[in-house]
């Protein structure tokens, strides 16, 4: 399996909820609000045999290119990125989410009122738990009107089960530790193992060190399955995919 992540940038997060753009050669993170988390986003694409996956999807932030003239030469930065690794978002077949956070769930739609859904020949893969909550909650963690197509469109897969298997491969657990429906996924090939905890497992020190996050809904219970997993991943070689660390976006056993 071929992994390829596609870093949105790096943010600074605070009890704002709000993502700000942070360039360590201008900015100085001590200047930036007390208690900011230093995060990176970045999803990631894994090429198997079977399939193109798309594993969460990004801030959904928009690029305007520098000659543009218009709306319509906007561009999606998932799909910048994508096309820079020579992909087209049309080639990717699955799209698999953890949970549906603003900044994991951003460019899952598109169009002027988000209309569309973001890949148009893949199928995503949700909690339907998680999308209900979503729109319970709502703003700020959540963006409902970017979330709706995943409510309308005959691509979206929701999953009723805690947890499962998708194609005999890919396995999903809801885990119900950073947030109630939060899933983490394991996706399995010619034995080898990749595993995507999502906002449980956001960062290698996280795996390192013992530690209850307060962003998390059940940090104890992160805190728990961090350690588990990691001890299990050395064991069976796992590859771990960290979706919000600056330095070490995959660490391979």
């Amino acid at each position: 399996m071929k992994i390829i992540p596609l870093s949105e940038g790096t943010f600074t997060i605070d009890k704002t909820k709000l993502f700000v753009p942070f360039d360590d050669e201008v900015h100085d993170l001590q200047q930036r609000p007390v208690g900011s988390l230093l995060v990176e986003i970045q999803p990631f694409i894994i090429i198997t045999s079977k399939d193109i996956l798309l594993l969460d999807t990004g801030l959904g932030f928009v690029r305007q290119p520098a000659d543009s003239f218009g709306e319509k030469d906007a561009q999606l930065q998932i799909h910048k990125n994508l096309a820079d690794v020579g992909i087209n978002p049309s080639d990717v077949t699955k799209v698999l989410l953890t949970h549906l956070h603003k900044d994991h769930a951003g460019g899952v739609s598109m169009g002027k009122d988000h209309e569309h859904l973001s890949f148009s020949n893949a199928t995503f893969y949700l909690q339907e738990k998680e999308l209900n909550f979503a729109f319970e909650k709502g703003f700020p963690s959540f963006i409902p009107e970017e979330l709706e197509p995943l409510k309308k469109s005959n691509q979206v897969n929701l999953l009723k089960n805690d947890e499962g298997t998708i194609d005999d491969y890919i396995h999903f657990k809801i885990t119900g530790a950073h947030s109630p429906y939060h899933q983490v996924f394991w996706i399995n090939e010619n034995d080898s193992t990749i595993f995507f905890g999502g906002d449980d497992a956001p960062q290698l020190q996280q795996m390192k060190h013992r530690f209850v996050a307060k962003y998390d809904h059940d940090g104890k219970k992160a805190m728990e399955l961090r350690r588990a997993w990691w001890e299990q991943g050395q064991k069976e070689k796992w590859a771990f995919l960290f979706y919000h660390d600056v330095k070490n976006p995959i660490i391979q056993f």
